[in-house]
């Protein structure tokens, strides 16, 4: 798994297969950077259920300004620290993370809000986790703010108040990125 776009790009990130069931595919990830473009310039961003870090880190080296990850597995929130100090030396920056071992779905996120957050929840607990993760999107969601959600593709998160702005991926039972705007 490399970061493929950006000052880091072409940076290897570590996987710990015992952390991690199913790390962020660096094609769909080049996809969705492709389709938030510009935007991602001095972001503030949030990586939810973050495994290696890899979306937040690609944001990052794509400009974003800050980067939370949150991540219940003690093991892989290591490694997402581990990976941090990758992409920083390569980029010759301190990077301004904050790294939190914990629940998504109880995480309490800080006052300022975040442009864009990643989520990328565990395929098997989709039906009982995406209800929980609305209310926190609308917490911690700047007004005009982006969720990149990804899910297998028959999948579709929604809620009221949101709506799907694009699908990127192919295939029913390849990962796809559902990318979601307030209405």
């Amino acid at each position: 798994m490399r970061i493929s776009g950006g000052k880091a790009r072409g940076v290897t990130l570590r996987v710990d297969k015992k952390a991690v069931h199913r790390p962020a595919m660096d094609k769909l990830r080049q996809g969705i950077f492709s389709s938030i473009g510009t935007s991602i310039n001095g972001a503030r961003v949030l990586d939810l259920f973050a495994g290696t870090g890899s979306y937040g880190l690609e944001a990052l080296s794509r400009g974003a300004s800050h980067a939370t990850f949150v991540e219940l597995n003690r093991r892989a929130t290591a490694m997402v620290q581990t990976n941090a100090a990758i992409v920083a030396k390569s980029m010759q920056e301190k990077l301004d993370t904050l790294i939190s071992t914990a629940d998504a779905t109880k995480w309490t996120p800080p006052a300022e809000r975040f442009d864009i957050i990643f989520v990328d929840p565990p395929y098997e607990a989709l039906e009982q986790l995406t209800p929980k993760l609305f209310p926190l999107f609308e917490q911690a969601l700047t007004p005009d703010g982006l969720v990149v959600f990804e899910a297998p593709g028959q999948f579709e998160p929604a809620a009221a108040g949101w709506r799907l702005r694009k699908r990127l991926g192919k295939g029913r039972d390849q990962p796809t990125a559902c990318l979601l705007h307030r209405t």
